[in-house]
């Protein structure tokens, strides 16, 4: 009897629990699918007639006038960039050393409490960080770290000129405290479950507690991480009313970091309720739609370097 009929044969002998639990999750998984398409087909729908009137030329352009409804989306796309840069390089670095930190090195009496406030700190409203943001950070940022920051790297353009207090630094600051408990909490789960044998194993040919977990655990748990980092660049490039109270909304380009800036998120949250004009709330629309198309491309981009590694791992 070959394989085919024999798993025919078994399938008929499914239970109907089964096959409305498959026929559901199918459903869920089609229904997921038409909902992003309709989203997509939405936003180019209400984004079309800003499509016709600047054409390529909108992603491109500096401009921002709704006086005279010239619109360019390039000074919010550099922000949201920038932020999110600045976001995911600080979050990365001290969320995996917290993970690693809490999974190896803590006591048990200290970990898990310290485990559980972080993963408090990702349920906290996004605008109550706005307003730490807003009257704690900026003001130390132009008063203490900003200056701090000038007198040392002051000679490269990303430390220079006025410091507000408001601006992509600060921006990208507010977006790290946002992002760090979802990358230090999912990093640590899976860093738990990396197997002891490793360890024990890297141990026994005498490396150090830190040597292990450097050379060998972070290793062969970096696809989760790599995850969590995705994950939590998600969350950033998308951040609204945090970012906007604190990144200065200006929709200019400067090589210095403490200057202010836009995002696309926060230029519609901005302005969506003042467009007055089709026009104006269409170039609104399509800066949603840029935003659609990054946050797709970069979770794809994300999704092939995975598969590049597993199947490394795999060779």
């Amino acid at each position: 009897m070959t394989a085919e009929p024999r798993f025919r044969r078994v399938a008929r002998f499914v239970s109907p629990a089964d096959r409305g639990f498959a026929a559901v999750v199918y459903a869920g998984s089609i229904l997921f699918a038409l909902l992003i398409v309709g989203l997509f087909v939405e936003l180019v729908l209400g984004s079309w007639p800003s499509i016709v009137k600047f054409g390529p030329a909108f992603i491109f352009s500096s401009s921002w006038d709704p006086i005279t409804s010239k619109f360019g989306a390039l000074p919010m796309i550099f922000g949201t960039v920038m932020t999110s840069l600045i976001a995911i390089v600080l979050a990365a670095f001290i969320g995996i050393m917290a993970a690693v930190f809490l999974a190896d090195f803590a006591p048990r009496w200290l970990g898990q409490p310290l485990s559980f406030l972080i993963e408090l700190l990702a349920a906290v409203p996004s605008v109550v960080y706005g307003l730490w943001g807003l009257f704690v950070l900026a003001p130390f940022m132009r008063t203490t770290l900003g200056p701090a920051l000038q007198h040392v790297l002051g000679w490269t353009p990303l430390f220079s000129g006025p410091i507000y207090g408001v601006g992509l630094l600060t921006g990208g600051i507010i977006l790290a405290l946002m992002i760090v408990p979802t990358v230090t909490a999912i990093s640590r789960d899976v860093i738990v479950a990396i197997p002891r044998d490793l360890r024990e194993a890297s141990m026994a040919l005498g490396s150090t507690k830190w040597e292990t977990a450097m050379r060998v655990v972070l290793p062969a748990a970096r696809v989760g991480i790599f995850g969590a980092c995705v994950l939590a660049l998600g969350r950033a490039l998308g951040e609204t009313i945090a970012v906007t109270m604190v990144i200065g909304n200006r929709p200019e380009i400067s090589s210095s970091l403490f200057a202010p800036s836009y995002t696309l998120a926060s230029v519609i949250a901005n302005e969506f309720t003042e467009a007055t004009t089709s026009i104006y709330t269409s170039a609104l629309i399509e800066l949603g739609l840029i935003l659609f198309l990054v946050s797709m491309v970069v979770n794809a981009l994300a999704r092939l370097m995975i598969w590049s590694v597993r199947g490394s791992e795999r060779v």
